[in-house]
């Protein structure tokens, strides 16, 4: 599946290798700027070749990739992972919330008196 020519639009590589879910994603994250080949950035065409790095801001964390093989077409999970070298920060650690009151089903509305507990379980 690589290609021949040596280089790939950077908005359909990036979807190819699935660090995007579609391409229009990918095309709308370059022209918002977040999206970064060796330091600049660039439009949805800009043509991108092994060897590349690769910045991505999205899903609120920024994904640091090396170009290692270019893909014109979306190719699985497995396939994908071969395509780049992953010099992302480890995502920050999930935030547990704690566990909201829960009340019983067929209990109706809560009164005044729910509300505020409710209300103070949930740190308003």
């Amino acid at each position: 599946m690589a290609s021949d020519e040596g280089i790939t639009r950077i908005d359909s590589w990036i979807w190819s290798v699935r660090l995007t879910k579609t391409r229009s994603l990918a095309a709308a994250a370059c022209r918002a700027g977040h999206v970064r080949v060796n330091g600049e950035r660039v439009k949805p065409a800009h043509a991108v070749r092994p060897g590349d790095e690769v910045r991505l801001r999205h899903a609120g964390r920024e994904r640091i990739v090396v170009v290692s093989r270019l893909v014109r077409k979306r190719v699985g999970a497995a396939v994908a992972a071969e395509c780049f070298v992953d010099n992302s920060p480890p995502p920050p650690p999930r935030v547990e919330v704690p566990m909201t009151g829960l009340r019983d089903r067929g209990t109706g509305r809560p009164t005044k008196r729910d509300r505020r507990e409710i209300d103070q379980l949930r740190g308003r």
